[in-house]
């Protein structure tokens, strides 16, 4: 089981400040197995993309498959796996944004789908659950998942721990029903603010983040995606990745 690190886990203002390549360095000093790279924290894409080619497990695209009204981005997907090769990261991360299974628009799509992946082999999408109503509940996955199925896809998922309790779903229900499709996870702690949920470590976490790592594969790379933060961060980086190999050894 490899430990990844999500690069959002070093904030906006760290990443913003030394680039996802310095990020990336970090990890690799920490004991990390390899790296999420963010679309969305990328300060200039035509030369970060270029430096961190080899680098990275995984390219997240902060964009939606389809769109609100329900049709296929091909555009965001072409950018997503354009990303992904020249990174040469072999996974691709989206939501399914505006997907409804009970529109015909959405239905015909996967067609669409199947082959624009067809022709980028070497890139395998993989999708999250995030934390709106139309891409983050249990019956939003449920039905895209059947659906694609249904349309001779076989798409893994990226299980994010924590993103469920922003729509009020349960985690260990979301991973009992969804195991089967999961490939990769993002391990994410949660705690309860007044007015809203945060993200921390998995041992600071209000969840029954034991339990959901248990209905989950074991052998499927997971990804720290919670704050990594302090003078040595290095060291709490090292403490972490050693954390998330140790609990998921014993689960």
């Amino acid at each position: 089981m490899k430990v990844l690190i999500s690069l959002s886990s070093f904030g906006a203002a760290e990443t913003g400040r030394h680039g996802q390549l310095w990020c990336t360095d970090l990890a690799r000093q920490a004991g990390a197995d390899g790296v999420e790279v963010r679309g969305e924290l990328l300060r200039d894409a035509a030369t970060e993309l270029p430096a961190l080619a080899g680098r990275a497990a995984v390219y997240s695209s902060p964009e939606g498959l389809w769109t609100h009204d329900g049709l296929l981005d091909e555009a965001a997907l072409q950018r997503g796996i354009h990303a992904s090769r020249v990174l040469h990261a072999p996974r691709l991360k989206m939501s399914i944004g505006g997907f409804g299974a009970s529109l015909q628009t959405s239905q015909t799509s996967l067609q669409q789908l199947k082959a624009l992946l067809a022709a980028a082999p070497q890139v395998e999408l993989v999708i999250e659950n995030d934390q709106t109503a139309t891409a983050g509940t249990l019956a939003a996955l449920q039905a895209f998942f059947a659906a694609q199925a249904q349309a001779g896809l076989d798409l893994g998922m990226t299980f994010d721990m924590g993103n469920w309790h922003w729509q009020g779903e349960c985690p260990l229900q979301a991973a009992q029903a969804l195991a089967q499709h999961v490939r990769y996870v993002h391990c994410k702690g949660v705690q309860r603010l007044p007015a809203k949920w945060i993200a921390v470590p998995l041992a600071e976490s209000v969840a029954p983040w034991r339990a959901v790592l248990r209905a989950l594969p074991a052998d499927a790379p997971h990804a720290i995606e919670y704050p990594l933060a302090g003078d040595d961060l290095v060291a709490v980086t090292r403490e972490q990745v050693d954390f998330i190999r140790a609990v998921r050894g014993a689960a």
